[in-house]
């Protein structure tokens, strides 16, 4: 959606302020021995009590509240009673609602506990390269100049970037235009961002795979090469200058 008057923006800010703290209260309650449908059910109790719908299950009938892959998973991971959450495990909650006719969307990938698997430094190489990306987005900057910035910080630190899943527009629902905000650069593409458009921007930096291949359940995504992938999130506003990132409560840089 573009932003066109206050009303839009006090409800963007709302939504984005719901969906951010669910995943940073999410991020800090999950722990060893929890299984992720109960993770999940947390979640849940946090977006009701702001009187927020889950907008995977609302707009695709997603089999859970938020999407929470472990380890090989890179994304749409179904909440299981089945699925235990251990010591060193790679996890990534994605959290998107709505509220009063707007919609936001984030996600991060953390490492749970203490980091044996050595999951840390594509946890870190994601945030990084999402914050280099973010704050090169202005009105009129090339979209695909984002996605080159994504490729070429994830090359640098020897690491690959999903080639198939993006980010997109939101506001109004849960996926607008601009569509396919991708992780490199698409030299066909010619568009460019515009100012007060609202954004979800996301990065999704690989070990291995480039491609997400979905598995038999018709959701969880994986790589095709295997390995681990890391993806962190924020839904912003563009302006002139820098962006107004509406879901910085979460804290997925800290």
């Amino acid at each position: 959606m573009s932003i066109s008057k206050e009303s839009e923006l006090q409800g963007m800010k709302a939504i984005s302020e719901v969906v951010a703290l669910t995943l940073k209260n999410m991020r800090e309650h999950a722990r060893p021995g929890m299984t992720t449908k109960e993770l999940d059910e947390y979640g849940a109790s946090i977006l009701r009590s702001y009187g927020a719908k889950s907008a995977p299950y609302s707009t695709y009938q997603f089999p859970g509240w938020t999407c929470i892959s472990v380890n090989h998973e890179m994304a749409h991971g179904i909440p299981s009673n089945r699925k235990v959450l251990q010591e060193g495990d790679l996890v990534n909650i994605d959290v998107s609602a709505e509220l009063n006719g707007f919609w936001s969307d984030n996600g991060g990938s953390f490492v749970l506990g203490e980091d044996i698997h050595n999951h840390q430094p594509l946890v870190q190489a994601s945030k990084e390269i999402l914050q280099k990306a973010i704050f090169a987005i202005k009105g009129g900057v090339k979209i695909a100049d984002i996605g080159g910035i994504m490729e070429r910080e994830a090359k640098k630190r020897g690491y690959k970037v999903i080639r198939n899943l993006a980010g997109h527009g939101v506001g109004r629902s849960l996926h607008e235009k601009p569509e396919n905000i991708l992780n490199y650069r698409d030299r066909f593409d010619r568009r460019r961002f515009r100012k007060n458009s609202v954004i979800a921007v996301e990065t999704f930096i690989a070990t291995e795979s480039t491609l997400a291949v979905e598995l038999d359940d018709g959701w969880t995504l994986i790589g095709n090469r295997g390995g681990q992938v890391a993806q962190h999130e924020h839904t912003l506003v563009i302006t002139d200058d820098e962006p107004l990132i509406l879901t910085a409560s979460n804290e997925i840089w800290n």
